[in-house]
């Protein structure tokens, strides 16, 4: 693809450019709360730098941690909660070192898991989701437990295969992207505010996992000819 504006591409700027129209006219039509607007902005930029590559998705990431715990919070999603403060945080100051340390000129260098290792993580997921969504369910104020679970424990494996640089975290936040759609489909459908948009921030990121598996299986592959 040609390269325009420092690096950025025309499908990357455009892609940006459409969802945040898409999410200012959600927030004016549906009424929305501009911290919503925020926190959707943030995270879509979180995203599209970090299918690049780019060390600035930790300095939007961290705003945005912030802004979906609050949200999730208010919307009974405390797996939700628990995730972004405890584990997010941190592991957005570990990520923003980790990749400042393993770069090759302007590009950070990227890898992938071999078989056994993968398997192993599927494993992780699966036995993980259902423990934690067990727990969940005793929750009394807590919604969807089982698939809150899910994405709770998706987020964390995506976000150690992110850091550690490997490129099957798009794989396993397509997965996510997909579940937590679902998740803020049946919030909005029982009255949440912030629903709609956070639907169409999340389908936002499943769109941008297609593309960030794109875009590292062809930086492993210039990684390994180097």
């Amino acid at each position: 693809m040609k390269r325009t504006l420092g690096g950025w591409n025309f499908y990357e700027i455009a892609w940006l450019g459409l969802f945040s129209a898409v999410a200012i006219v959600l927030t004016v039509v549906m009424k929305d709360t501009f911290f919503g607007f925020t926190v959707f902005l943030t995270g879509v930029l979180c995203v599209v730098l970090a299918a690049k590559g780019n060390l600035m998705t930790y300095v939007f990431g961290m705003y945005n941690t912030f802004g979906y715990a609050y949200l999730a919070y208010v919307n009974g999603l405390f797996g939700e909660v628990a995730l972004n403060l405890l584990f997010f945080v941190p592991m957005n100051a570990v990520g923003f070192f980790l990749w400042k340390k393993h770069r090759r000129g302007d590009k950070l260098a990227m890898r992938q898991l071999n078989g056994r290792s993968a398997a192993l993580i599927a494993a992780v997921c699966v036995f993980g989701s259902a423990a934690l969504g067990f727990g969940l369910s005793f929750v009394e104020a807590q919604n969807s437990p089982y698939i809150d679970a899910l994405t709770t424990v998706l987020s964390v494996a995506a976000t150690f295969l992110m850091v550690r640089r490997f490129k099957e975290q798009w794989l396993v936040y397509i997965v996510l992207n997909v579940f937590t759609v679902i998740l803020w489909v049946i919030r909005t459908a029982e009255g949440s505010p912030d629903g709609m948009l956070m639907i169409v921030m999340w389908s936002a990121y499943l769109i941008n996992a297609v593309y960030g598996y794109y875009n590292w299986n062809k930086g492993v592959k210039e990684a390994a000819a180097a």
